[in-house]
């Protein structure tokens, strides 16, 4: 059992020094401020109990000149306390304000840095909610726990000389009373942990319950098909679920506290006991007799919030663990790779194969594609065929399991990042639709030029956006969506030609990527996109994902992708003339207009 204590007190302190540093950094003012105050802090009690021992002197001796100065002297020390307790506390007010801002900036900055595949894992999610959990008031608690620790301890050391003059017994007692609660405390501290950990997909579950009710992504369906009694109940149920688990433990942790009080409690009154038959037999002062009973109870009380403040280091130091494991997940820097249309190697796919983590089967298997410089191309098949994957491969979001794609003979994985992405630009069918201004919305496709008011009428031109200009009362100043104060909420085909706008803000890609871009419009809007686009592509390449066959068409070749491989590959007319997979889908879709 010692030797568990020993080892779980040397854990206490295993992220304590970095997580000092942290703080340090973030308000160092603030930190050395909160240390001097809490040196002070740790003198005034052992000064309080030595003047009132010698008021009550004062008093016995009926000296009432010295009782009167004693007392002004313990005012003044107390209004000192009072004003060192104002003062630590709005030093710990600002310096968790601070905190919570600097935390959650590295925590966000870290995900930043993380892949879309770690976006698309369970187990990776479960990490950042764990990290962000507690991380803007666990550094705060670190930093609290380690002042009153210090606090603690020189106080306990004052109160000690005090009372070894009386007994080494009682002061032995002192001691050893508390420690059985400080050890039952870790125990629960780290039960308490591991419950929290363990259930980090539920309350991500139970988070997303939340939000689909009171969302207004959700809100369309949720009322039309009844859904919101269906996800209420299983939010009440899984909430309930954790107040049962939390509650359990809670009672626990109480009684055992409860218990274990009592042998503190015990050790006071004994040792209170043997103070007060020695004051009674005149072997001390009843002055004397006040101060060992005022040290005795404060040194009590200050050994059990040094074992107090271990435990809750070392609950702070379990939940810091999160925080330092989610910084430092490593991602390998890619090398500088050059950003040049001289080249006119264009795009290939040599073999390439992308597996899913944790899926068996393969999106795309054996993939051999050449695209050249400035070639128009346009992917066809079901969904789920792997189109997508491909650009996500090709715009580096995802690494090849097998195989390797490259940009002008240079592996995708090893450019850099920014240099690979300012090369293109890219729809997907999936984008985003921002709670921001209209200007901001389109601007947000290249953000180094997202002010050029020029720059930003030419996207807006070419992606077809003027008219929801034009009818916007605000014209560019617009704020978009519903999320806040006079929002404009816009149809799916506005979103979209929004969109298409953002990623014609950059003028200077040479890759041209569009995915499903003009589902939500019109086939006389979508006209409009698709000539525009073919004007704007020439000289680039281009690389268009779409399921209108006349919009296809327009392409200098057609790649069919079926079950993750490609299987055919031409012009328009070849490929109906040849009768295969892309000739039975072009009929198909052509019946539908008879």
């Amino acid at each position: 059992m010692l030797d568990v204590t020993w080892q779980r007190l040397r854990s206490s302190f295993t992220h304590t020094p970095r997580t000092l540093r942290l703080v340090f950094e973030s308000a160092p003012k603030t930190m050395v401020a909160l240390l001097l105050l809490t040196l002070v802090s740790a003198v005034l009690p052992i000064a309080i109990a030595w003047v009132g021992k010698q008021i009550v002197d004062a008093v016995v001796a009926s000296d009432r000149d010295r009782t009167l100065h004693w007392v002004l002297v313990e005012l003044a020390i107390v209004i000192g306390q009072a004003a060192t307790l104002r003062a630590l506390g709005l030093a710990r007010s600002l310096m968790g304000a601070r905190l919570s801002i600097d935390i959650n900036v590295k925590i966000l900055n870290k995900a930043l840095t993380l892949e879309l595949t770690d976006f698309e894992s369970s187990e990776t999610y479960d990490r950042l909610t764990r990290a962000r959990r507690e991380a803007s008031s666990r550094p705060l608690s670190v930093v609290n726990e380690s002042f009153q620790l210090v606090q603690n301890v020189l106080t306990l050391a004052g109160y000690v000389v005090l009372l070894v003059q009386f007994s080494w017994l009682a002061t032995l007692g002192l001691v050893v009373a508390a420690v059985p609660a400080a050890i039952v405390e870790m125990r629960f501290s780290k039960l308490a942990f591991r419950l929290r950990n363990w259930r980090s997909p539920e309350s991500r579950q139970l988070n997303y319950l939340e939000y689909v009710i009171a969302n207004d992504e959700h809100v369309k369906e949720v009322k039309l098909f009844g859904l919101g009694p269906l996800f209420l109940d299983r939010y009440r149920a899984l909430a309930e679920t954790f107040y049962k688990e939390d509650g359990k433990l809670a009672r626990r942790r109480a009684a055992w506290a409860l218990l274990l009080s009592l042998l503190g409690t015990l050790a006071f009154y004994g040792a209170y006991a043997s103070m007060a038959l020695s004051a009674a037999a005149g072997l001390i002062t009843l002055g004397t007799m006040t101060l060992y009973v005022i040290a005795f109870r404060q040194g009590q009380q200050a050994f059990q919030s040094i074992l107090s403040a271990l435990g809750g280091m070392y609950e702070d130091n379990l939940y810091m663990s999160n925080l330092f494991d989610f910084l430092a997940i490593e991602r390998g820097k890619r090398s500088l790779g050059p950003f040049s249309r001289s080249q006119g190697l264009g795009i290939r796919f040599e073999d390439v194969g992308f597996r899913y983590p944790g899926q068996e089967g393969f999106a795309l298997r054996h993939v051999n594609l050449d695209v050249s410089a400035g070639e128009s191309l346009a992917l066809v098949g079901q969904n789920g065929s792997g189109k997508t994957t491909l650009i996500k491969l090709l715009t580096g979001l995802y690494a090849p399991s097998e195989g390797r794609v490259t940009i002008d003979g240079l592996d995708v994985q090893a450019w850099d990042r920014e240099a690979l992405r300012a090369r293109m630009s890219v729809v997907f069918q999936d984008f985003n639709q921002y709670q921001l201004k209209l200007q901001e919305n389109v601007g947000l496709g290249d953000v180094a030029h997202m002010e050029e008011a020029a720059r930003l009428n030419r996207a807006i031109e070419r992606g077809g956006a003027e008219e929801i200009v034009r009818a916007l009362p605000q014209g560019l100043s617009a704020q978009l969506g519903r999320w806040f104060k006079d929002g404009v909420e816009l149809s799916g085909g506005q979103w979209q030609k929004i969109a298409i706008a953002r990623a014609f803000m950059r003028e200077e890609s040479d890759i041209l990527i569009l995915d499903e871009p003009t589902a939500a419009l019109d086939a006389e809007a979508e006209q409009t996109v698709f000539e525009r686009f073919r004007a704007l592509t020439k000289g680039r390449t281009s690389i268009l994902i779409s399921h209108r066959f006349p919009t296809v068409r327009m392409a200098d070749r057609i790649i069919v992708i079926e079950k993750g491989a490609i299987v055919e590959s031409g012009s328009h007319e070849a490929l109906v003339a040849r009768g295969g997979r892309y000739a039975e889908l072009f009929r198909l879709q052509a019946r539908g207009y008879l």
